[in-house]
């Protein structure tokens, strides 16, 4: 008889590479089996094959009670109807205790995005602090525009290399959720920063890393230190204060804003639903028509 332990260490193989998931979906959902585990107090002489529907609703009301958010509750109940899913293919259960377990309802909250012309003062913020000459702020610049001009994700941003940006189609190849590729197109101030950055400012730290982001000791940026680059830009800039997921929002709204259809903000997102990129962007789609190059401030 495996272990819960042992049973876990399998779901997170099987997720990694039989659903493609990212290092953060697998380290979240073991986190939130691995707590119900400890609810219910599985041992050696217990096994997953014993949990009921009430132990499942049981824990959840126990985590609703004690303040936890309903986005964090629907996650969890979403690793815990994917995990017994998995268990009772698997046979590792003979029933699926999930089948029947509700799902809570994440708070639908819009993350902050700034105004065209905020948009534009952090970005010129930007520009004219990286006329320093400094490495690091010729870098925080370009960092600044391409999240706005592409709005990807802060984790695709980090794993960006040189060989993924093509100057001459103004594109930006990332590698998004679920290891899924997608080439997003970059207007000419975003490439213009990217240009000044690989040679007058990251030829100075590593220039012999793929990464095209570093960090002041020539390692790969980070996630954190993104985040506290666009912290930094809005504070100077003196625009409401955003995280690099708001630059995200900024853009797709921006797009809309300036009438790009809703599919096309869709694959420049990287939602793999189009109603998440309605939810995300909220903007009613009857307002979306033309395509990036017409839509972007930035194109």
């Amino acid at each position: 008889m495996s272990t819960s332990h042992e049973v876990l260490e399998r779901y997170a193989v099987a997720m990694r590479h039989g659903r493609g998931a990212s290092e953060h979906t697998v380290r979240a959902y073991i986190a939130d089996i691995r707590a119900l585990a400890d609810f219910l107090e599985l041992d050696d002489d217990s096994t997953w094959g014993d949990v009921t529907l009430t132990d499942l609703r049981a824990w959840l009301a126990t985590q609703a009670a004690a303040g936890l958010s309903r986005s964090t509750l629907a996650r969890r109940g979403a690793a815990v109807r994917a995990f017994f899913a998995w268990a009772q293919r698997e046979g590792v259960t003979e029933d699926n205790p999930a089948l029947r377990l509700a799902s809570a309802r994440p708070a639908q909250t819009i993350p902050n995005a700034l105004a065209v012309d905020e948009a534009r003062a952090l970005l010129d913020t930007a520009m004219m602090r990286a006329d320093s000459g400094e490495p690091l702020d010729i870098r925080d610049w370009a960092i600044a525009e391409l999240l706005y001009a592409t709005g990807i994700r802060v984790g695709e941003l980090t794993g960006v290399d040189i060989d993924d940006v093509d100057f001459a189609e103004r594109t930006v190849r990332v590698l998004g959720k679920g290891n899924k590729e997608r080439v997003v197109p970059c207007g000419k101030p975003a490439m213009l920063a990217l240009d000044a950055w690989l040679t007058r400012g990251r030829t100075h730290l590593n220039p012999a890393t793929p990464a095209l982001f570093v960090g002041a000791r020539g390692n790969r940026i980070d996630q954190r230190q993104v985040r506290a680059v666009i912290h930094d830009l809005a504070e100077l800039a003196g625009v409401p204060d955003l995280a690099p997921h708001g630059l995200r929002h900024t853009a797709a709204t921006h797009l809309l804003q300036g009438g790009s259809d809703l599919r096309s903000v869709q694959e420049v997102l990287g939602h793999a639903s189009l109603a998440t990129t309605q939810r995300y962007t909220h903007v009613s789609a009857d307002r979306l028509r033309s395509a990036y190059a017409l839509a972007h401030p930035r194109a």
